[in-house]
């Protein structure tokens, strides 16, 4: 028997009266959740899965690596004179890396991290099916960690996972990501969108992450974290863990960098960024105080090339860059990200803030150019530059190297091993600034001034942030 108090009664009549006027009790959003049926309580991923997992296959690389080895380098007193130096007879050492990667094209295009196959001699993609095909790099990009791979199908058409729209993933969204974590097989493991738009992580040369809790382990670089409705959301590149397992902190490359990618690699040319021509740093609480700006938000450029697309549309060092086509940016690594999506040739809006009145200037986008020329020079001889590879900074050679500076000068690019410039400590990157108190700013310069004997060599040379001074012979 069941008791009827006065308040079942009270509700009771209340879900009648409901009922027939067509309400629900239930919020609208308690009701999204909970099931009502028992073929809601059966839902499963696993016809997502069955559609998508095919296109994920797993890559191993390999890479023979040539060393010398003398069975009397482990005695210390070989060592005591001959140091590192004395290397023996030459020996090879195999190492072998393992990833993840995703078909995006039936006649075999596939996309990966660059990290996967780096310096590999020999690349075996396996697929879902457990077949292997040997694999051909088509482009490999350090500065966004991808690379894309083909392999012959034999006019086979391969399942494919369709690139998604990255900019229309929300926080709270359900994604899965499929790879080989460990070499232990295909595994699907699933979460949510953590964050989007990560800057701070350093993996690659344009940080711009989707964030997800899903499970991604080493060896699910380079596989699939998919939306849904089963488009790829991005390529999963890197976590975040002190153990070297997952903690919950996975980083997926975007699925609109990876467009911008694939479409140079089809079109048959180069991918050529367009080139921004401008530094700035991120707008902190103190700096929007003094702006006043109501909130910390966007770029506030600080550096502008003359010759720049920046400047030619109008931007002033002081303004403060808040959104590229209408997506917001809050630090200089999402507004490079935005440019680089951009094609060359075309045209973007950017917002800008100047003494407190939001503007937007067209800008023209363009590749970096090669001015001034980069004059690539080997040096030799007897002085300390002798054994580095040196050439004229221009905007185009910035890029490729990764140089964060906005100024002309000269940079070394390479230093070889045994020489004197290593023996001063040299390094790719450096950029020479004087010489004996002459002011360098072409490798001309740099040439006429080593080429004349000294028995004493000043030098200054900036390294990042720094500039370093050293003396030599005297």
């Amino acid at each position: 028997m069941t008791l009827e108090t006065p308040f079942r009664r009270l509700v009771s009549r209340c879900a009648l009266v409901a009922v027939a006027a067509g309400l629900a009790l239930t919020p609208p959003a308690l009701a999204q959740q909970v099931p009502q049926s028992r073929e809601q309580i059966t839902l499963s991923y696993a016809p997502l899965v069955k559609r998508a997992a095919p296109a994920v296959v797993n890559i191993y690389s390999r890479r023979v690596i040539k060393q010398r080895v003398s069975p009397f380098m482990e005695d210390p007193f070989f060592r005591q004179f001959f140091g590192d130096a004395f290397r023996g007879v030459p020996r090879e050492r195999v190492e072998s890396s393992l990833g993840s990667g995703v078909i995006i094209r039936p006649d075999g295009l596939i996309v990966t991290n660059d990290h996967v196959i780096k310096d590999a001699d020999q690349i075996t993609v396996v697929l879902a099916d457990r077949r292997e095909f040997p694999a051909k790099v088509m482009s490999a990009d350090e500065k966004v960690d991808l690379a894309v791979l083909r392999i012959d199908t034999k006019g086979e058409k391969l399942p494919t996972l369709e690139l998604g729209d990255s900019d229309s993933i929300q926080v709270g969204d359900l994604v899965l990501a499929i790879g080989n974590p460990f070499g232990v097989g295909q595994t699907v493991t699933s979460g949510i969108v953590s964050a989007l738009a990560r800057t701070g992580v350093g993996v690659s040369d344009f940080n711009f992450f989707i964030q997800t809790d899903a499970a991604i382990n080493p060896g699910n670089s380079g596989g699939a974290l998919i939306t849904m409705d089963g488009k790829l959301a991005g390529i999963n590149s890197a976590i975040y863990s002190r153990s070297g397992g997952s903690v919950g902190i996975g980083f997926a490359i975007p699925a609109d960098m990876v467009r911008s990618v694939v479409t140079a690699v089809e079109s048959g040319g180069k991918l050529v960024r367009p080139w921004m021509g401008a530094s700035g740093q991120p707008v902190t609480q103190e700096l929007a105080t003094n702006l006043g700006l109501p909130r910390p938000q966007g770029v506030l450029v600080n550096q502008l090339n003359p010759k720049g697309p920046l400047e030619q549309a109008g931007v002033k060092v002081g303004d403060v860059v808040t959104a590229v086509n209408g997506h917001l940016v809050d630090d200089p690594e999402s507004l490079r990200y935005r440019i680089a999506l951009l094609p060359v040739g075309g045209n973007a809006t950017l917002t800008v803030i100047r003494k407190g009145v939001e503007t937007k200037l067209p800008v023209k986008l363009i590749g970096p150019p090669e001015d001034p020329p980069r004059d690539e020079t080997a040096l030799d001889g007897r002085q300390p530059f002798a054994g580095t590879t040196v050439a004229n900074i221009n905007p185009a050679l910035a890029e490729e190297v990764g140089y964060a500076g906005n100024s002309d000068g000269v940079i070394v690019l390479k230093v070889q091993p045994g020489t004197t410039a290593q023996a001063l400590g040299f390094q790719p990157g450096d950029v020479v600034v004087k010489v004996n108190g002459q002011p360098i700013t072409r490798v001309a310069d740099l040439k006429r001034v080593v080429a004349q004997p000294q028995r004493r060599w000043d030098l200054a040379v900036r390294r990042g942030d720094q500039v370093l001074t050293l003396s030599v012979g005297g």
